[in-house]
């Protein structure tokens, strides 16, 4: 099968080579405070920043998955509270989770079309702002120019979910303080761990809060990783394959040209292939995630002839669920892919 949903989503082939020389190479049953292991993860950490472009004094830690970022936010940066600026459901489930942990997250959603109206933004000194970089539920973005001007006009610690952009585009990192994603996106990586990347601002915010009362508090993170090791067992595998990956890849620059190049193409095609895009404002559409809109009963008869011609299209996911499909457009997949799923959606608009 050929899969286009928005993640978990297409692995790299020649993940499955790095897998077995993880077995040839005993790093995969290292202890985590082994020379072996500090080696590896040292150098995973300083191929990742390299090929993204990361800024040097920003720190990258591995957790479980982007959902625990939301976790170690509220504990360790939330101290007045947080204001979340969102347009769709993961957005919202941040907002929620951040509101069970701390009952002080406010919001300040906008609509699907929208650009995030940054001149509303009014917060306290300490509040933390949340944003969603890549609205994967419903094919959103917000751009590097918005980021850029709530930098400017805000001291506030700014965190930001990306992750279905992270290692797809160019990423303005100096513009927040927390950016997280998940590997099984444009990573091109099995599920199962998070990358979070973190500026000096707020490593000064954690210390100046002191919260170290969890396994996965900020501060306990941070301790072990600057001498490359980890709180708690760490998924080995996964930070073996994301080191190999990241020596694979492209630089992000390159990447992010490719992405970019495919996801015009992709909205060209569905217009000059009767296909409505999700999202109407040009401005606002993502480029990893391609949102169409449809009628339920569509819907359901592309997703069963796709999977008939071994192709899976995204469900549509939050109050687009029922109306709209997702096309993944991460770096993971081929162009021949992309021109099969192609041919299909023309195949389709004659039935």
């Amino acid at each position: 099968m050929i899969t286009f949903y928005p993640g978990p989503s297409k692995v790299y082939p020649e993940v499955q080579h790095y897998v077995n020389e993880t077995f040839d190479s005993g790093v995969i049953s290292a202890n985590h405070r082994s020379e072996a292991f500090m080696k590896m993860l040292e150098e995973t950490i300083s191929g990742l920043k390299s090929k993204l472009n990361v800024p040097a004094d920003y720190e990258v830690y591995f957790v479980s998955s982007a959902t625990e970022c939301w976790e170690i936010i509220a504990q360790s940066l939330i101290s007045e509270g947080s204001l979340h600026i969102y347009n769709g459901a993961f957005g919202e489930k941040w907002m929620e989770y951040t509101q069970k942990l701390t009952g002080s997250a406010r919001s300040l959603p906008f609509e699907l079309n929208e650009e995030s109206e940054i001149g509303k933004v009014t917060s306290s000194a300490n509040e933390v702002i949340c944003l969603t970089h890549n609205e994967t539920s419903n094919g959103t973005v917000i751009s590097d120019q918005v980021l850029n001007a709530l930098r400017a006009r805000t001291d506030n610690i700014i965190a930001i979910d990306a992750t279905s952009s992270m290692a797809g585009v160019v990423l303005p990192w100096e513009s927040c303080d927390v950016w997280y994603g998940s590997v099984q996106k444009c990573f091109g990586l099995p599920a199962g761990m998070g990358v979070m990347i973190v500026s000096p601002k707020a490593v000064a915010r954690a210390i100046e809060i002191g919260e170290n009362a969890h396994y996965n508090s900020l501060l306990f993170i941070r301790d072990n990783f600057i001498k490359f090791q980890t709180p708690y067992t760490p998924n080995t595998l996964g930070i073996y394959l994301l080191g190999k990956v990241m020596q694979q890849v492209a630089s992000i620059r390159e990447v992010s040209d490719e992405t970019k190049k495919r996801a015009a193409e992709w909205y060209s095609f569905l217009a000059d292939n009767g296909y409505q895009a999700l999202v109407q404002n040009e401005a606002v559409r993502s480029d990893t995630v391609i949102a169409v809109r449809e009628t339920r009963e569509r819907i359901a008869e592309l997703k069963k002839a796709a999977k008939q011609a071994g192709i899976v299209l995204g469900n549509g996911y939050g109050k687009e669920k029922e109306t709209s499909f997702r096309i993944a457009n991460f770096p993971a997949i081929t162009q021949d892919e992309i021109d099969i799923l192609k041919q299909f959606l023309v195949s389709m608009t004659s039935q």
